[in-house]
């Protein structure tokens, strides 16, 4: 068992498993909207909202995560949001009200969330600023397989079984990994007990983590970068499904094959930070995502859409995804080492907030058409861009 413990590739996989949870959890039940529209009799916006409210969760339950991660170490709040988790997720599986479906999603995220910055966290613990690249490669590598996966498992649970049960198998897959991590996963900080928790205290350290330039300058860009993979989220189920008219399975394995261009990505990455900065990369992918956006909606607005334009362009958006996020991660938190925790649930916060925006923006506008989910993934691409081209005038790094 110590041998296990002090396995690196062990540890990677935890945290790679810890990292996936949040993912996971979105991705394996899309398949599933028409079904829980239909099973509750409501409309499939108000099934979107359960997305939002996992997004809303997510952002501010690592906020709670932040201070306590630097308090306590890393392991003992990781396994307390792991209970919650698997306590949410088995509600779930007997719900019978999109209501009660509603806070149960959000109460879900708050407890994935802990694994989301703990994970990050301790990869900072762990490498220097140039090998935490590298390793947000190999944890992106791994959330990158999970919407690979887990749409394709949800659909094949959709012809056997009733999508609750998509949210038991969560909640057995979150309780393999809480014994992974209290068994396996070596504690990396053993945390301040002179940090206090007062709310004064929260803020004055939150504060100075957001006043560093180099933070929050990369957090935008990447939290910004990321709202339109937030977008594809909410909306490709009816866009794909609905509009395009593919089947369960089908969707599926459509969700697979988009994805595995973050997969790709990150392997690539490994390979371009050999020989090339972490800015450089995530400045070139956002050119590239950017361009990506905006030939969707000229696409869209000239009328030559098809289904496999529409999968060809957002493979190629999630390309550049695939670069932006690691990178963009890695420059954030380089000059955070002291107060990791609390600059990974910041980090994620804001990722994850303007992912909820993103998501609920498109079920606001939502017309029965493809425009909402392509024109707020394309408005979340060029802003990230116009942002990361002014801040390689204003702030300086050298990663």
């Amino acid at each position: 068992m110590q041998k296990l413990r002090n396995n690196r590739k062990v540890t990677l996989l935890i945290l790679g498993l810890l990292s996936a949870i949040g993912p996971f959890s979105i991705d394996m039940y899309l398949p599933a909207f028409e079904n829980i529209a239909a099973d509750f009799n409501s409309p499939l916006e108000k099934v979107q909202l359960s997305l939002t409210s996992f997004f809303i969760g997510i952002a501010f339950g690592q906020i709670i995560y932040g201070p306590l991660l630097d308090r306590y170490g890393r392991k003992k709040p990781l396994l307390v949001g792991l209970a919650i988790y698997i306590v949410a997720s088995i509600l779930c599986v007997f719900t019978r009200d999109i209501n009660h479906l509603i806070f149960l999603r959000f109460l879900q995220a708050i407890g994935s969330c802990g694994g989301m910055v703990g994970a990050r966290a301790m990869v900072t613990d762990y490498y220097n600023s140039r090998e935490a690249a590298r390793v947000f490669s190999l944890l992106m590598l791994v959330i990158g397989i999970s919407p690979i996966l887990a749409p394709s498992a949800g659909a094949m649970f959709l012809n056997y079984l009733d999508w609750h049960y998509i949210f038991l198998l969560l909640a057995l897959m979150a309780t393999l990994i809480f014994v992974g991590t209290m068994f396996l996963l070596p504690e990396t900080y053993s945390g301040n007990k002179d940090l206090s928790l007062a709310p004064k205290s929260i803020v004055k350290t939150f504060w100075s983590v957001l006043s560093n330039k180099v933070f929050i300058t990369y957090c935008l860009i990447g939290s910004i970068a990321s709202s339109g993979t937030y977008a594809y989220l909410a909306g490709s189920s009816f866009v794909i499904q609905k509009y395009f008219g593919l089947n369960k399975s089908e969707y599926g394995l459509a969700f697979a094959f988009v994805a595995s261009a973050m997969v790709l990505a990150t392997q690539l990455n490994r390979w371009l930070l050999k020989n090339n900065t972490s800015a450089d990369i995530s400045k070139y992918a956002n050119i590239w995502q950017a361009g990506v956006g905006i030939s969707m909606i000229i696409v869209l607005a000239t009328g030559i859409l098809s289904l496999p334009i529409l999968l060809a362009l957002i493979f190629f958006f999630l390309l550049g995804y695939g670069f932006i996020f690691p990178n963009t991660s890695a420059i954030a938190l380089s000059e955070m080492r002291h107060l990791a925790g609390s600059a990974s649930a910041l980090l994620g916060c804001f990722q994850m907030a303007l992912g909820a925006f993103s998501s609920a923006l498109v079920s606001y506008l939502h017309n029965e058409t493809p425009w909402p989910m392509l024109s707020v993934m394309c408005a979340g691409a060029v802003i990230s861009l116009i942002l990361h081209l002014i801040a390689r005038r204003k702030v300086k790094v050298d990663i």
